[in-house]
């Protein structure tokens, strides 16, 4: 190559090496479509369960009439905020109010009740089944999660006829046992699914240094168990709280022992009510369950998940 090809091979530029073509894979137009459709899904999810609540909110602190003048206004003026509808569903009924204070009551004693009495049956047989060896015991899992697949107006009518028997029907303390034909079964089941995950060496080494039966799942197992027990328990209390078949069967007679679903049944089914009230019977009922259920979420969430998997 003579000096001149030599100057001239200089002067040209290198070429760029051209980039790859990347392709249109199916694996990247699908996380390209789940990474733009992602925030549109959660805000389309967030907006369809907030809005609800948050119109039944604006219209309890509505006026009526400014209601019936304007039904479809989504915000409410500071000037025109009134809480007379959430006195008149507080206040007792003999000051002419709606009694909601004695509703709130009968409902707390209830699921509180029934939180209790179902966790303390549970436990044991939650126990029994993932530790215990005997005949029909896989039978017997499943046989407790079948219970829970029967609707509810299956056993209402027996249950009707036996707490009529026995002087229940009408009480409070009847009415949670009668959550806990409804609770026991899942509570078994999600119970159970946390205690196999409990280390068994834990369980023997306590009863190396002399615990029994009884006094391992006291001191040991229970104590592991308090995100379980806790998720079970809000679990069982969201449905007693909110329950309607049972507490209109067993309560309906006597209206002091009335739940707060059954006090806002009457406001829905009566005409004199005006919507308003309703509304704030609506929040008095969703309120406590809301802040409970995100007080405690993270813990339930973790409850409902833990013993999914082995390890």
């Amino acid at each position: 190559m003579t000096a001149g090809d030599r100057r001239a091979a200089r002067a040209v530029p290198p070429s760029r090496p051209r980039r790859p073509y990347r392709r249109w894979t199916r694996d990247r137009v699908e996380r390209t479509a789940l990474r733009l459709l992602r925030p549109l899904v959660i805000a389309a999810l967030l907006l369809a369960t907030a809005f609800p609540f948050y119109y039944m909110v604006v219209l309890s602190l509505r006026d009526v009439q400014a209601l019936i003048l304007d039904p479809g206004a989504l915000f409410v003026p500071p000037d025109e905020i009134t809480l007379d509808t959430y006195r008149q569903v507080l206040t007792p009924e003999e000051e002419g109010g709606q009694g909601f204070v004695g509703f709130i009551r009968n409902s707390v004693i209830v699921s509180v009740a029934a939180v209790a009495l179902t966790l303390l049956i549970s436990i044991p047989g939650a126990y029994a089944v993932a530790r215990l060896r005997f005949l029909g015991r896989r039978q017997v899992h499943f046989l407790f999660l079948a219970v829970y697949l029967f609707p509810p107006i299956v056993l209402a009518i027996p249950l009707f006829v036996l707490f009529s028997l026995l002087g229940l029907r009408g009480s409070l303390p009847g009415l949670a046992l009668v959550y806990i034909s409804q609770t026991l079964p899942v509570t078994v089941y999600m119970l159970r699914n946390y205690f196999e995950t409990v280390p068994r060496s834990v369980e023997e080494a306590a009863a190396i240094d002399g615990c029994g039966p009884l006094a391992t799942i006291w001191r040991v197992t229970l104590p592991l168990s308090r995100p379980a027990l806790m998720a079970t328990g809000l679990y069982v209390f969201m449905i007693a709280w909110n329950e309607f078949l049972f507490a209109l069967l067993f309560l309906v007679e006597d209206r002091d022992r009335w739940t707060v679903s059954l006090g806002l049944s009457q406001l829905a089914g009566a005409i004199e009510v005006p919507t308003t009230v309703l509304m704030a019977g609506s929040v008095v009922l969703t309120l406590p369950i809301v802040i409970v259920f995100f007080a405690c979420e993270r813990l339930m969430t973790g409850g409902l998940t833990m013993g999914a998997e082995k390890g």
